[in-house]
């Protein structure tokens, strides 16, 4: 009794598989593309994403300001909170760093 009923179930299950087959292909192939599509769309976006940071980032004045220590500990004694950060985009107390040259008198 159980063969029967598990013969019948597979043949159930393969009369269904033969009659839905020709819709199977396509939509398994719109599937695969559109996977396809949305990890291409992923990686574009992130690389977008990646660009626009770097471009702030780029922004940012701290490392040419004369208060910029390269410390860790302060980076800035002006802003400690806001250095190397986005808020020092338009920091009101940036001066650009003075190079100090160094003269060679003693020659």
């Amino acid at each position: 009794m159980i063969q029967l009923s598990t013969l019948l179930s597979y043949q159930l299950v393969h009369e269904l598989v033969r009659a839905i087959h020709p819709f199977l292909v396509p939509i398994c192939f719109i599937f695969a593309w559109a996977i396809v599509l949305l990890t291409v769309w992923s990686i574009v976006s992130s690389v977008w994403v990646g660009i626009a940071s770097a471009r702030q980032m780029h922004q940012i004045p701290c490392a040419n300001c004369q208060f910029f220590t390269q410390n860790y500990a302060l980076k800035c004694p002006v802003h400690p909170s806001k250095a190397l950060s986005d808020e020092a985009i338009n920091c009101p107390d940036f001066e650009p760093q003075a190079y100090a040259h160094s003269s060679n008198s003693d020659l």
